[in-house]
Parts: structure tokens; C-alpha cells; sequence
């Protein structure tokens, strides 16, 4: 049952809104973030803050309407464009993929649409964008979703996959006959309102657009960065927009705001968690499409999105109808959202979950060779070994290896080499038919364990 936000007086949001404008400029600037939004709904009103400015070379402000490349929170908006297209009958959860995707049904693997809206499909991360600027999102499938390149059985596990939503891509294109912009478009963003804006697509309409942001270290200068996201790769994070559509989008999900856009029965069942998908130090579920965070006993659903020198958050909480939108123009603004999650609920009551809480088991466990060895995501790979102080270590396609500790149930912390902070990090898994570790999950994608070590 809906249990509301109660809605504040004129007196009492407009204190909210300076509070909140306040705090949000003086975290932009500890944070080094040139530029930021936060978009909060509650109690039937929405209440929208920005500061800074969307581009640190040219100084144009970041006003409400600025859209901010959203890196993965595109996928929320992939996903419930397929799911649209389960209501209208032209796509079942539970088909083969291949039966959607000519270029898998060869050689594809044997997962269905539920599965790779889930992150459960076993499919591979994927490559870097630089590796595949030039191919169709057709061959970027052929090469690289094959059911040799699984990182598990589909429906076994979780494991982060961008190649899935370029399947989850190509699937809509094949369905509506338009190309995934085009469909994005006409089925989600013209119903919500959001003026349309994809990396890497010119043209009308024209909205104002928030550069990334890196800070150099050396200099403490804030420079713009590039985005250099693949063509192919566009249904996995193509898509620009700001705080206040972004609210939008999580309205919709909660059946307010844009009447008729998704049945109550489909938006609940994309918040559902799938048993047995397990995202690490993601979040505490998933669903079809949404991340699941645990705030108390609310469950809570969102998603986070980088793109190259970007932040972005969306939570929403189906038992009151709050949503919390955040963007940044700034890879630093992860920190602010930390932060100012702890400021809405001292402002508005609204208990925000930001990041999952670690898992804390009760000891590490000393190194241990069942652990070692090299692990394999597609392209990537992952070397476990014991170092020279007798701990383990772990390198990423060859760079330096960083110390790591494992603890009884098999999770794992990484160790900041020159701080000697503990990161959460991810888990070991055992295969359940012989008890041996056979892979390992880093930031909710899975590798599996190389026979050839």
C-alpha cells in the first residue's frame, strides 16, 4: 500500500529549496564538480536545485533543462521500452533471445530477454568502446555474444553485462522496425516529455548539454572530457538527459505521472527481485532493468550511471512515491551523492539509500591457492596470485597488482596500495557441483576461471 510523503507548506519548500541549493554548491565545490542537479518528489510536488556550470571552459550555467550524458541509467530506459513491447503482445519475457536477434540464433547463447534484462544471461561485460567504434551493434553481437563467451549457465548468477543491452538494443530495432534512438524516442521519451538528446547524435531538438569532467591531480584543474561511447553501444548509454527527467522516468515506474505509459502488474514485476541474482557491491538486488537498494525495510529501486566524467543516480520508493535524481558533470560527484543523501534526510525526511552497506563477515581467511589463478570476462582478464608478503593480489590485464582479502564466505575487499583502505570488492564463487572456486565477481561482473593457467 502507498503510504505518501506528506507534502510540505509554501514556507517549509521554500526553506527546503534554499537549504538544499546551499548544500549542493558547497559539496559541488569540495568535490571539485563543476556542475550539478538534484531533482526530489514527494508528497504530489517536485522540487528541482542546480549549481555550477555544465561546461568549465566556456562557463555556461547548468540550468534545470541541461541534459547530462547518464552512462548506464540508459538501461532503466531500454529496459522498459522492451517491457512496453511485452504489453503489446510483439515480446515474451521468457523467449529465446535468438528468436527476437537474427545475428544469435546461430551461435548466440541460450538465454531469454528476462534473463538479459537481469544481468543473469552469463553474457561477457563487453569490450572497451574504442575496440568496437566502428561496427554495427549486428556484428558487435556475432563477436562478442556467442555461447563461447558465456561467464556462466544463463539464469545461474549475475554478471553486469553492457553486451546485454546492445542484444536488448538490436532486440527493439528487430521488433519495431526503427532504429533504437528512433524507438526511444517515439515509445518512452515523447510520453514522459524528455526532450530527446544521444551521444553521438546531431540534430533538432536542441537542448543544452553538460561536458564530463576530470580533475587532474597535478595541476587540480578540472578539464572537459571526451565521451567516446560506440554507435553500437547506444542502448547501453547513449542517452543524455537531467534530474527532473529522470524523475520522470521513476514516476511512470510508480504509475504517477504519466497515466497508461506501463501496468501496474509489468512496473511491479521489473522491481521484483530475480532469485538468485546476486550484484556484489552493485546493490542489494535486481530486477528487469532496475537495481534494488535496501533502506530500512523499504526496498528501493534505481540505477547508477557513469559515463566519461559523469555521475548519475535515480532511486524511487514504491511504498511512499518518492524519487531522488542526481547528475553531475564530474567522475568526483560520486562522493557528493554520498554525501548529500545524508542532507535530504536531515531537510526532508526522505531516508535516500545511496550505496549498498559492505558486507562485513566475521574474519579474513589466510591466502589460500584456491583462489589463484587467471579469470576471464570476454576481453578482460583477471590474474588472482599470492604476493611476496603472502597475501593475495589481484591484476587486471596486466597492470601492477593491488593487494586483495578474502574472508570466509569468500567475498573480497581490495586494498587501496597507497592509503591501505579496504574497498568492498566482490566474491569468489564455487561451482556447486564440485565446491572449487571456478570464478570470481568484481563490481558485479563475473569472470570465470581459466583452465589454461
Amino acid at each position: 500500500m502507498l503510504h505518501p510523503t506528506p507534502a510540505p507548506s509554501g514556507e517549509e519548500r521554500s526553506k527546503i529549496r534554499r537549504v538544499l541549493e546551499d548544500r549542493l554548491t558547497a559539496l559541488a565545490r569540495a568535490h571539485r564538480v563543476p556542475g550539478a542537479q538534484l531533482a526530489v518528489h514527494g508528497g504530489g510536488s517536485t522540487l528541482a536545485v542546480q549549481t555550477g556550470v555544465r561546461d568549465a571552459d566556456t562557463g555556461e550555467p547548468f540550468t534545470a533543462d541541461t541534459a547530462v550524458p547518464i552512462g548506464s541509467v540508459t538501461k532503466a530506459y531500454t529496459a522498459t521500452v522492451v517491457m512496453l513491447l511485452v504489453a503489446d503482445g510483439d515480446v515474451e519475457l521468457d523467449d529465446r533471445l535468438g528468436d527476437h536477434v537474427p545475428e544469435l540464433r546461430r551461435a548466440g547463447p541460450p538465454c531469454t530477454v528476462r534473463q538479459v534484462l537481469s544481468h543473469t544471461a552469463g553474457l561477457p561485460s563487453g569490450p572497451d568502446s574504442d575496440q568496437v567504434a566502428s561496427v554495427t551493434a549486428a556484428r558487435y553481437l556475432l563477436d562478442h555474444c556467442t555461447d563461447r563467451t558465456l561467464v556462466m549457465p544463463p539464469g545461474t548468477d549475475f554478471s553486469y553485462s553492457n553486451a546485454g543491452y546492445v542484444a536488448a538494443g538490436r532486440l527493439i530495432e528487430t521488433v519495431t522496425g526503427m532504429s533504437w534512438q528512433e524507438a526511444v524516442r517515439s515509445i518512452l521519451l515523447a510520453p514522459l516529455g524528455t526532450v530527446p538528446s544521444f551521444i553521438g547524435v546531431a540534430g533538432p531538438p536542441h537542448r543544452p548539454t553538460a561536458r564530463g569532467h576530470s580533475a587532474n591531480t597535478a595541476t587540480g584543474r578540472t578539464m572537459p572530457v571526451r565521451q567516446n561511447l560506440a554507435p553500437a553501444e547506444a542502448a547501453a548509454g547513449a542517452l543524455r538527459a537531467g534530474a527532473l527527467d529522470l524523475v520522470a522516468l521513476g514516476r511512470a515506474h510508480l504509475g504517477d505521472g504519466s497515466p497508461g505509459l506501463l501496468s501496474r502488474e509489468l512496473a511491479e514485476e521489473m522491481r521484483r527481485p530475480v532469485p538468485g541474482a546476486d550484484p556484489g557491491v552493485l546493490a542489494d538486488g535486481w530486477g528487469l532493468g532496475w537495481a534494488l537498494f535496501r533502506r530500512g525495510e523499504a526496498l528501493w529501486f534505481g540505477h547508477d550511471g557513469n559515463a566519461q566524467g559523469t555521475c548519475c543516480h535515480l532511486r524511487a520508493d514504491p511504498a511512499t512515491g518518492a524519487v531522488v535524481a542526481f547528475t553531475a558533470n564530474a567522475g568526483s560527484g560520486t562522493g557528493l551523492w554520498d554525501e548529500l543523501t545524508g542532507v535530504l534526510e536531515e531537510t526532508t525526511g526522505i531516508r535516500v539509500p545511496a550505496t549498498p552497506a559492505p558486507r562485513r563477515p566475521a574474519t579474513p581467511m589466510a591466502a589460500t591457492s584456491q583462489c589463484t589463478g587467471i579469470y576471464l570476462n570476454g576481453d578482460i582478464e583477471y590474474q588472482v596470485t599470492i604476493g611476496d608478503g603472502g597475501g593475495l593480489a589481484l591484476s587486471v590485464d596486466g597492470d601492477l597488482p593491488a593487494p586483495l582479502v578474502c574472508h570466509e564466505d569468500l567475498t573480497c575487499d581490495l586494498v587501496d596500495p597507497s592509503t591501505g583502505r579496504r574497498i568492498p570488492g566482490g566474491r569468489f564463487v564455487r561451482d556447486p557441483r564440485t565446491g572449487a572456486v571456478d570464478r570470481i565477481q568484481l563490481s558485479g561482473r563475473m569472470a570465470r576461471k581459466s583452465a589454461l593457467v
